[in-house]
């Protein structure tokens, strides 16, 4: 029997994602937020512009799924690279790997990393794997912090970018100092670059050029590039051969996934070449959000950061989440504007609540007039229900 509260959060997923879908102006429209024969339509009418649909399937990794490896460690600039059903899976093949190679099954990464706070503890739990911190301030470590780690690692595993300190990035110079200090250590250096893609314009190198940095790199299919799932771990022949093997184990040779490997290549294709348009106007709504937020008297907020690195960054407020869940979801169904979409208060101060902004496709239309048209209804809104009654 299903319990009433688990029901009630499924009512409220399909009313924010109707209010979502309908809504006129959004910043982003999310892979998750249509509907099946929507992506199935979109999938059928554009595939056959970047495979050949009379191929046949794909069983167990060949064909259509072996094209897409291809294509990324192309992209990527490494001779190898392999499909995973998902990034967790990825990266437990890749460290693991890796603490054989090395002899050191330590691995060095920062505390908000993804593993470390979303992946139930994976990493120690499935892969026998131990972690330290080189550095607990909201940033990536730096070349000294490697350096002076108290104890040894074999690999130093860099979140690119880092995304619940903030979507942040060190520069060009920083990051290959950090690689340089792992590698005085005898440590390899593998990138968390579920987001990679978007992180090319801030360092000014080409794509292959960043990821070479790297002796492995994992990459998402989803998070920016709208596929349906999926990821790729690019990296020297004998790696990713054993990280074939450790994909078997871990329950992900799958049968066929000819779906998400089509729609991964549709993002190569097609939302790759517009994330550098992406993150250059979230920078634009990233400071009309400040001028509005000072405009409309909110008594306290933060953009973090203040320029955003990539097309994703966090707008904190000082309010309970429900109250700006509420406005949030309002302001989408009754004017068709959707600002923001979903609040949280875990990890926040007391009072304090965080929501994270993607600039996509649909966010290259908002004008400095339009976010603060946008942020005076929602803080309008928001005031509403602080003052109504309980």
């Amino acid at each position: 029997m299903t319990d009433t509260s688990e029901t009630n959060e499924q009512d409220q997923r399909k009313r924010r994602l109707t209010a979502w879908r309908a809504s006129d102006r959004v910043l982003a429209r999310g892979s998750a937020d249509r509907r099946i024969s929507e992506r199935l339509a979109e999938l059928a009418a554009h595939a056959g512009d970047v495979y050949d649909l009379d191929d046949w399937t794909d069983v167990y990794g060949s064909g259509v799924v072996e094209e897409l490896e291809r294509r990324t460690a192309a992209l990527l600039g490494f001779p190898a690279a392999a499909f995973f059903p998902t990034g967790t899976m990825a990266q437990q093949a890749a460290l693991r790997c890796w603490a054989g190679r090395t002899g050191n099954a330590t691995v060095a990464l920062h505390p908000q990393a993804h593993p470390e706070v979303h992946e139930r503890s994976a990493f120690s739990v499935v892969s026998g794997l131990r972690t330290v911190h080189p550095t607990t301030e909201p940033r990536l470590p730096t070349a000294d912090e490697v350096q002076d780690c108290d104890e040894p690692f074999g690999t130093l595993m860099l979140e690119l970018p880092l995304r619940d300190a903030g979507f942040v990035l060190p520069t060009w110079d920083e990051l290959v100092a950090v690689v340089d200090a792992a590698r005085e250590r005898d440590a390899v250096v593998h990138f968390d670059g579920a987001r990679l893609w978007e992180c090319a314009p801030h360092f000014g190198r080409p794509l292959d050029e960043l990821a070479s940095l790297a002796d492995s790199v994992y990459v998402s299919f989803y998070k920016s590039l709208d596929g349906m799932s999926g990821a790729a771990l690019a990296g020297p022949p004998s790696l990713i051969d054993e990280a074939r093997a450790w994909r078997h184990r871990y329950g992900g040779q799958l049968f066929q996934q000819y779906p998400a490997a089509l729609s991964a290549l549709l993002g190569l294709e097609r939302e790759l070449p517009r994330l550098p348009s992406y993150v250059a106007h979230a920078k634009v709504v990233a400071a009309a959000l400040t001028d509005a937020f000072r405009a409309a008297a909110a008594p306290w907020f933060r953009i973090n950061p203040a320029v955003p690195y990539t097309h994703q960054f966090q707008v904190w407020l000082p309010y309970d989440k429900d109250v700006l869940n509420t406005a949030a979801l309002s302001q989408s169904e009754e004017t068709g504007v959707t600002l923001f979409r979903r609040w949280f208060s875990e990890g926040c101060p007391p009072g304090v609540s965080v929501t994270e902004v993607t600039v996509a496709a649909e966010g290259l239309e908002w004008t400095a007039e339009d976010v603060a048209a946008a942020v005076s209804e929602f803080i309008r809104r928001v005031r509403l229900g602080v003052s109504a009654p309980d």
